[in-house]
């Protein structure tokens, strides 16, 4: 009689232990699912901009600084860590917001049919990126959460899951852009 309260309460530890790795293993996925869907959305600017500055280009050649900057920073897209990634993409959300602000002051780019297709391209990109970097965030806090209430926490530690790095901006990336003609 008392084996098979043992055996019950093994069955239901090992199930338990089951349930918490599983667990575990599907907010990791969520989260690496949304740090691929933020990729996904910087990859798809990172293909808009040299369309956008070849665009510019001819309008703009007084301005040739903030077009560099958007190339200095598409390069650096492409490498690195996530917060490496993080500050090219605050970056680059920057230059093109100069670059849409100077615009302004080149009413034949402004008609430029290429010019406004890419600058809706772009804009619905930067809102899917927005909500990309929401959707991660509140993923990492999930499993981060996970990670640290009990008893998920122990065997966190366990299986060696570590936490991850929220995507977001520091100092200068968040002060607004400042535009001088």
């Amino acid at each position: 009689m008392v084996s098979s309260w043992i055996i019950g309460i093994i069955v239901v530890v090992v199930l338990l232990i089951i349930y918490i790795y599983n667990s575990l293993i599907k907010l990791r996925m969520r989260v690496n699912n949304a740090w691929s869907q933020i990729d996904v959305q910087l990859k798809r600017r990172f293909d808009l901009i040299p369309n956008l500055i070849s665009t510019v280009k001819g309008y703009m050649k007084h301005e040739k600084g903030v077009l560099e900057e958007v190339t200095k920073a598409r390069a650096s897209l492409v490498t690195g860590s996530m917060q490496q990634k993080a500050k090219a993409s605050n970056q680059i959300t920057d230059a093109l917001k100069s670059i849409f602000a100077v615009a302004e002051s080149y009413p034949q780019l402004k008609a430029n049919e290429n010019f406004k297709m890419l600058q809706e391209e772009l804009s619905g990109t930067e809102s899917k990126i927005a909500y990309a970097r929401q959707f991660y965030n509140d993923s990492v806090m999930l499993f981060n959460e996970a990670l640290q209430v009990f008893p998920k926490n122990i065997f966190a530690k366990l299986f060696g899951f570590k936490e991850r790095e929220f995507f977001s901006t520091k100092g200068k990336e968040r002060e607004n852009v400042k535009v001088e003609f």
